[in-house]
């Protein structure tokens, strides 16, 4: 991959697919909320997790350089007849700084550019 595509991994060199992204924010903390939401994880097929190393964050990389997010929670989806194929994996993050929420903002539209991805607003929501 290309280094000025913009990119995401958990785990070095494997890159994965973003399926949606929710935007919100905290009424009482005012922090900026993301909702990143992955239909599968290649880092998990195969056991390539096993075969790279854990970056210990998310990890967003595009022509500006690396960012570097911990998300706040994981959840994992299961579905299928048995109820336990991945259906999907949710990573919550919240951003506090408006540099940081900037510089998320700017990279979330290069890559849906990239991946083409369209941006559209929904009826407010907020968290809290």
């Amino acid at each position: 991959m290309n280094s000025s595509t913009p990119s995401i991994q958990f785990f070095d060199g494997i890159y994965e697919q973003l399926s949606d992204v929710s935007l919100r924010k905290n009424r009482r903390s005012g922090a900026r909320i993301v909702l990143m939401t992955f239909e599968k994880l290649k880092a998990i097929e195969q056991f390539n997790s096993y075969r790279n190393r854990f970056s210990q964050s998310m990890v967003l990389t595009d022509e500006e350089g690396v960012i570097n997010m911990t998300p706040s929670s994981i959840k994992f989806r299961f579905g299928g007849p048995e109820g336990d194929e991945l259906a999907g994996v949710e990573c919550k993050v919240e951003i506090d700084e408006d540099d940081h929420w900037e510089r998320f903002m700017r990279f979330m539209n290069r890559y849906a550019e990239a991946n083409g991805m369209a941006y559209g607003e929904t009826k407010p929501s907020t968290e809290g």
